[in-house]
């Protein structure tokens, strides 16, 4: 296969699928290295987005592409922040504001309400007209924490703490972090697609 083009301009990301990608033999480039723009996102589900996104970049590129929507879904909230996760706050990628005002609204909720998932829904398109892509899901099941805890990861990872695990998204190793995540998961169930005989 051509170079892939991640339609993502999120150095977050981009870090965890060349880690993640790394023994895979697929070749990752980022989307600024074509010129393309973010795109905007105007679907109304993760999988939707992410086809929006990946055509986008394929579209411009002319390479094939892999786009990824994810954000945190949290129970109490009816699901929210969701699709709106990295402009929770109403500026887009400001962690700082997002996991604030996740706080506020947080707020005295007691510990067995707090249950959250994480969700990545990961698309693959050969070329931007493909209509068959390759489409992969991965969700990591936690609760959201009453203060943020640890200095790596991205996003709400200091306020995220996995189920069966001690210690916050953002106190894992990155290593590990990036193979249990949703992110982890999805791609790890990309993967096996790809291997599969007429894929």
């Amino acid at each position: 296969m051509s170079p892939i083009v991640l339609a993502s301009s999120n150095p977050g990301k981009l870090a965890e699928f060349n880690d993640l990608l790394a023994d895979s033999g697929l070749h990752v480039m980022p989307q600024s290295a074509y010129g393309v723009s973010d795109a905007e996102e105007t679907g109304l589900t993760f999988v939707e987005n992410a086809l929006l996104k990946a055509r986008h970049a394929a579209r411009i590129s002319g390479q094939p592409a892999l786009a990824d929507d994810s954000g945190l879904c949290v129970e109490h909230l009816r699901g929210a922040p969701g699709l709106y996760s990295a402009r929770y706050s109403g500026t887009h990628g400001d962690n700082k504001a997002n996991n604030a005002k996740l706080l506020h609204e947080m707020k005295d909720v007691p510990t067995g309400q707090r249950g959250a998932f994480f969700i990545c829904v990961l698309v693959l398109l050969r070329h931007a007209d493909d209509p068959a892509p390759l489409i992969a899901e991965g969700r990591w099941h936690g609760r959201v924490l009453t203060e943020e805890r640890g200095a790596h990861g991205f996003g709400y990872d200091p306020l995220f703490l996995p189920d069966g695990e001690a210690v916050s998204a953002a106190e894992l190793p990155p290593g590990m972090k990036n193979r249990i995540s949703h992110r982890g998961r999805a791609l790890a169930e990309l993967r096996q697609r790809l291997a599969a005989p007429h894929v």
